[in-house]
């Protein structure tokens, strides 16, 4: 059975992003590459939607940007979350655990 790539949902991304950050902060691709990477290459994060995504969540004040240097010795952002980050992650994480219990419900039906 191949596996298919995925496109997000804004909202999912969001939760995406900020549980990812949860363990540490990260760059742009970082992040990209431990959501695909959590997801057995199931979803892919295409820089057209991290890049305003990680600019949003920055203006809403879950996480913040420094700059810093990469691995491959390159100045990138790096992604860090807030308190409030942290506080938005519960929510999120409850809304969703809600929803997809509701949407397995249906499809299982």
């Amino acid at each position: 059975m191949s596996k298919t790539k995925t496109d997000l949902l804004q909202g999912t991304l969001d939760l995406l992003i900020l549980k990812t950050l949860a363990t540490g902060a990260r760059h742009g691709w970082g992040v990209s590459q431990r959501i695909q990477q959590m997801s057995q290459d199931v979803l892919q994060v295409n820089q057209g939607s991290l890049y305003p995504a990680l600019h949003r969540l920055e203006q809403q004040g879950w996480i913040r940007a420094t700059w810093g240097t990469s691995e491959n010795n390159r100045q990138a952002k790096f992604y860090a979350l807030t308190a409030r980050g942290r506080r938005q992650l519960k929510d999120e994480t409850a809304h969703w655990v809600r929803l997809s219990a509701a949407v397995a419900g249906i499809v299982g039906a």
